[in-house]
């Protein structure tokens, strides 16, 4: 009897952790989709290591949101979403929503865009074709997740574990870092350097993972709260240090194999696949190919969902997933059947990525500090601060870059 009563509460937190692990790893591919290859690498091959501090920076904050988000829908069982459409008047949610919806097509634009450029680079597909086929691919990925979410979540790991065994190949073909350490130290060199690392945070906060997390969690409600929180936090320890892991690694291989002080740096996609492959050889060029792919059809998986969890919270709405998915692929695949650059398309895509940014922060700072919402777990004082300044700092960074992208 005695070995019983010590068991069952140690299989009680085992079955706990066993149901909260997992959304944070399908939240962590957002941290690592093409357009964090495409900001990453240009820092990497423009600045070397100098603006790793950044990367590592990101990261950390990603983690304080993403556990906001989390926790939000472990307290509360309602997801961002629905509780800015229970506590805001109606313009304000429709506002929200409008902007959710360009974020959510903004976000398969990067997505499509990157996985429709590995299948060109590994199979020598057109664009326009590859881009059908990430469709069908990723629809199929979604059709696990309304009735098997746990295989939905197995194969979205999957993938994320392809884009971090790729990296951290094409690190070892690096060989010695040398001054990589050096680059953990805050600074900038001119102009250029801060306006590109203003372009890497605002790739890495994304703004529907912040609604899809809550949204992952909040089927924990039931359960025991500070148990579900606790094993969130590990959750989102673990996945998003892999993601930062997988960041920081974009920089390094760009660093390591492109800022030679002898040559221009590469400007595009296919260029840093080109250059990989003559410098650290066709095994590298095949791993940064098949990371690419991955992280292009696992996030625009993601953000499908992402959009569907935005228009059922705010509106009360409900469209298959099918219809969606046709609906927020159509401005990628429009742009390229144009013929546009495909790597200046992830670019602009990243800056509207940042309008979407204080739109799911702020209400999620504000409603987290509501005892009416929240109860015992409403955030202190210093966690509203913090996450208020987070707001001010992140809003403020991308309209900097907006400004200077467009004036």
């Amino acid at each position: 009897m005695v070995a019983t009563s010590v068991r069952t509460p140690v299989t009680a937190r085992l079955r706990t952790a066993a149901t909260v692990m997992g959304p944070a790893f399908v939240v962590a591919v957002a941290y690592v989709d093409p357009g964090n290859f495409a900001t990453n690498m240009s820092g990497g091959a423009t600045h070397g290591y100098l603006l790793l501090w950044v990367i590592v920076s990101a990261s950390l904050l990603a983690m304080f949101i993403q556990y906001q988000s989390a926790k939000l829908g472990v307290v509360t069982g309602r997801n961002l979403p629905q509780l800015c459409r229970e506590h805001y008047s109606r313009p304000v949610t429709g506002m929200l929503w409008v902007q959710a919806e360009l974020v959510a097509m903004a976000t398969d634009l990067a997505e499509f865009v990157g996985a429709a450029v590995a299948l060109n680079l590994l199979f020598g597909i057109p664009l326009l074709p590859a881009a059908v086929i990430t469709a069908i691919v990723s629809a199929g990925i979604l059709m696990l997740q309304p009735l098997r979410r746990r295989r939905f979540e197995a194969v979205i790991i999957g993938l994320l574990a392809v884009v971090l065994g790729g990296f951290l190949y094409q690190t070892l073909q690096l060989g010695p870092l040398t001054g990589a350490v050096g680059g953990l130290v805050p600074g900038f060199a001119g102009t250029d350097s801060v306006l590109l690392a203003t372009g890497m945070l605002g790739a890495t906060v994304m703004p529907h993972v912040i609604y899809l997390h809550s949204a992952l969690t909040q089927q924990h409600h039931g359960s025991n709260r500070d148990s579900a929180l606790r094993t969130s936090k590990a959750d989102i320890a673990v996945a998003l240090t892999i993601a930062g892991v997988v960041n920081v690694s974009m920089l390094v291989v760009a660093a390591g194999a492109f800022h030679t002080g002898t040559s221009a740096p590469p400007e595009s996609l296919e260029q840093m696949h080109g250059g990989l492959g003559d410098l650290l050889g066709p095994g590298a060029a095949l791993a940064f190919a098949l990371a690419l792919l991955a992280s292009g059809l696992a996030a625009s998986s993601v953000g499908t969902y992402s959009g569907q969890v935005v228009m059922e919270g705010f509106l009360r709405r409900r469209i298959p997933l099918s219809l969606r998915r046709l609906a927020t692929m159509a401005p990628a695949l429009a742009i390229l059947a144009l013929g546009a650059d495909p790597t200046q398309a992830l670019v602009i895509s990243q800056v509207v990525l940042s309008f979407g940014i204080p739109f799911a922060l702020v209400p999620l700072v504000l409603l987290g500090r509501r005892r009416d919402v929240m109860g015992r777990h409403a955030n202190k004082r210093l966690v509203t601060a913090f996450g208020v300044t987070a707001a001010v700092v992140v809003s403020a960074l991308n309209l900097f870059l907006l400004v200077r992208t467009f004036l």
